[in-house]
């Protein structure tokens, strides 16, 4: 992670998790970025400022104006200096109070002037992390275009376990690295302040509605087994993510994964091939696109047995029938909209990719080889070639959120041509 010469704002909210600012502090320091400070109130019962501005080497900004000498703290020119805004912990009530555009402290009123990209990273209890109002909080702010650093599983201040805790600071300074790459510095955006602060829906995809598939599907053996695979969802999952930050609607169809949904995405859950086909075809009815990145059943048991099925003597056939082609039936279906495709290939890779493009009308497809290393299921980097009908582009080894970006940048380049529906 390279942020030489970026300008990080880093918030702290009052919880329990503010004690990880000061690693994640010195992490965004050490990466190169010039950082400052700005805590709530109640953030100095959980770090104290002078241990902030220690690691920061910066000020600590609390109030609007200092009490001692009446110097002002100007919210906006906080927003104009910073390339980044990330708020790690943010708790339920900042959270809350952000996605409302409340504004009665020094780090509300910034984040509602910030020009630049911002992020949080929740932390609260497990119950408080699924409630409904904070999940609609989560998505209201992701619709805007925060990024959303997910909270993760496991023993909570309260005793309790489950989800709820802060990110660890890695994976925070990481998402801000990530949510930097390819953007201009703040010093470049002044340079050009006659161009007006881009608009919520001025985002590329703002207005577009796609639908995403993802995960495995699961077909039923009996009541105890089934036929499945190895797919984890997580290329799936990252792709909704992105194309919801550029702005669109995203219905994700979802077969069994781990996951959470991504803030600001509608998750639908299905088991079998059958019921991602019913699902995914009634959401493309009003969608201008479609991203089939599901591991699809190719064939599903022919019989189900409603009992456990007991271990014989002999070996155990079982009959196999073709499902439904969901991809092939959003291609007859699809008119001017866009159909993005995966292909998963062991030999003649190109070829095959190639031939299931034209056969099932996708727009492009993205092929993966498991004969790559880092490519394929279950890990967290990914190495594919996007296709179309003219040309094809080689990616290198990324992590599946950085492929996710690239394949969200080319599905925004071409909605761009073709009117919404």
């Amino acid at each position: 992670m390279d942020l030489q010469g970026r300008r990080i704002l880093l918030g702290i909210t009052g919880g329990i998790a503010a004690y990880k600012s000061a690693a994640l502090c010195r992490l965004l320091k050490t990466a190169g970025a010039e950082v400052r400070v700005v805590m709530t109130e109640h953030a100095k019962q959980f770090i104290t400022p002078l241990t902030m501005a220690t690691l920061s080497k910066n000020p600590i900004l609390v109030e609007f104006f200092d009490p001692e000498n009446g110097a002002w703290n100007s919210h906006v020119s906080l927003g104009e200096w910073a390339d980044c805004f990330v708020i790690a912990p943010a708790t339920a009530n900042t959270l809350a109070k952000m996605a409302a555009g409340i504004a009665d402290n020094l780090l509300l009123t910034t984040y509602l002037s910030a020009r630049c990209p911002v992020a949080v990273a929740p932390t609260m209890d497990l119950d408080m992390y699924a409630h409904p109002a904070t999940r609609q909080n989560l998505a209201t702010l992701a619709a805007r275009g925060v990024g959303i650093v997910e909270a993760g599983d496991g023993e909570l201040a309260s005793g309790l376990r489950g989800k709820g805790r802060m990110a660890e600071p890695e994976t925070i300074a990481a998402f801000v690295g990530e949510l930097l790459a390819g953007k201009g510095t703040a010093a470049e955006r002044q340079s050009v302040d006659s161009v007006p602060a881009e608009a919520p829906d001025s985002r590329p995809l703002a207005g577009k509605r796609f639908v995403v598939t993802a995960g495995a599907t699961i077909e039923a053996i009996d009541p105890v087994r089934f036929l499945s695979n190895h797919s984890s969802g997580k290329m799936g999952y990252a792709i909704a993510e992105q194309l919801a930050r550029r702005g669109a609607a995203v219905t994700l169809v979802s077969g069994r994964t781990a996951l959470d949904a991504p803030a600001g995405v509608t998750r639908i859950d299905i088991l079998s091939a059958e019921e991602m086909y019913e699902a995914t075809v009634a959401a493309f009815a009003d969608a201008d696109g479609a991203v089939m990145c599901a591991a699809v059943a190719d064939y599903t048991p022919c019989e189900v047995a409603d009992r456990k099925l007991k271990k014989g003597d002999g070996e155990l056939m079982i009959r196999l029938r073709r499902t439904r082609d969901i991809a092939a039936e959003l291609g007859a279906r699809k008119g001017d909209r866009l159909l993005v495709g995966f292909a998963l290939e062991t030999d003649a890779e190109r070829e095959h990719a190639r031939e299931k493009l034209e056969r099932k009308n996708f727009d492009f497809i993205v092929l993966n080889s498991l004969r790559d290393a880092g490519a394929g299921f279950r890990g967290d980097t990914n190495k594919v070639t996007l296709i179309d009908r003219t040309a094809s582009e080689e990616l290198p080894l990324l992590s599946k959120r950085e492929v996710a970006a690239r394949i969200a940048d080319k599905i925004a380049g071409l909605a761009a041509m073709r009117p919404a529906r």
